[in-house]
């Protein structure tokens, strides 16, 4: 997609990069990385973040081909931008052993189907739902946030063997999972359309 990078936006992306070196990172775990790191100014998300750069290549592709984005919170919605995403917690409800956040996500599978992004920054038992879902996603975002269940509901992701970007501690929420989603949007498709100060 084409944007138009605010001054400010650009002068943050230059003084991130004067305080971590990201130019030996593959190219979208370093778009995915500074992303999140520009929308907290936490610079710890170097040594938090885990991902890997065949499953955001994939992800990528999907994406841009026009898979659908499912945002577990409104708020993560909100922050995602150039598309729609699915949120269906309006239309969830808690029930006893399922919270809303689950629901959500359930209603959400059963209108997307396979194949999708899941954009998932509040609630870790919306991560844990979509465990145990044979959701077949494209990507999952798992970035929670929270001092229950948080970490322990990212770990779960990555031992799941899914395509993922987690972090490993209890930090997260909804902008930066936002954040590591819009850096797929935002990066070129093609390797050679990328310049070196595409932010």
């Amino acid at each position: 997609m084409t944007r138009t990078v605010h001054p400010i936006e650009q002068e943050s992306f230059r003084i991130l990069r004067s305080r971590l070196d990201t130019s030996a990172l593959p190219r979208l775990h370093r778009a995915v990385l500074e992303r999140v790191i520009h929308s907290s100014a936490d610079l710890a998300y170097a040594d938090d973040l885990v991902a890997d750069e065949a499953q955001l290549t994939a992800a990528h592709t999907a994406l841009h081909a026009g898979a659908p984005v499912v945002a577990d919170v409104g708020m993560v919605a909100a922050g995602i931008t150039a598309r729609t995403a699915v949120c269906r917690l309006g239309d969830a409800v808690a029930r006893p052993g399922l919270t809303r956040s689950a629901h959500a996500v359930r209603l959400a599978f059963e209108q997307v189907g396979p194949g999708a992004l899941w954009v998932i920054g509040c609630a870790p038992t919306a991560l844990e739902e979509l465990l145990v879902l044979d959701a077949a996603p494209a990507l999952v975002i798992g970035m929670p946030v929270g001092f229950v269940g948080a970490a322990e509901s990212k770990a779960h992701l990555r031992a799941s063997g899914l395509p993922a970007v987690s972090n490993i501690s209890e930090k997260g929420g909804s902008a930066v999972a936002a954040a590591a989603l819009n850096a797929l949007l935002y990066t070129p498709v093609a390797a050679h359309d990328r310049k070196e100060n595409d932010l």
